[in-house]
């Protein structure tokens, strides 16, 4: 499985991004999920979804702000992201599992979200 994100860059505060994540090489559902990580801090999951809308979980720190999406024909997950503060700065990753897993075994490379005051 591998993992492709993107869409990562520099907004000011209040502005928005989407990221974007192709999975390719998988034929099974996966469950995908989005993590950050700030400089100095631990990585933590910012949202996940399985194969429908209604199996989205987000953090408390960006529910109402962020969005998580998926295309199942495109293999594609998307995490908009709206009202963006400067403490969403962080790197971004894109992640996925098999539905039953417990942990994340396939990562993609990080994105950069910047957001200025």
């Amino acid at each position: 499985v591998q993992l492709q994100a993107s869409g990562g860059g520099l907004v000011q505060a209040g502005g928005s991004l989407r990221l974007s994540c192709e999975a390719s090489g998988v034929s099974f559902i996966l469950r995908m999920g989005w993590f950050r990580q700030a400089p100095g801090k631990e990585r933590e999951i910012v949202a996940s979804i399985g194969s429908t809308v209604s199996s989205a979980i987000m953090a408390d720190s960006v529910k109402g702000r962020f969005t998580i999406s998926r295309d199942n024909a495109k293999n594609t997950v998307y995490l908009q992201m709206t009202n963006l503060k400067p403490e969403d700065t962080a790197v971004y990753y894109c992640a996925a599992r098999r539905v039953r897993a417990t942990n994340y075994p396939y990562w993609g490379q990080g994105t950069l979200v910047t957001v200025s005051s």
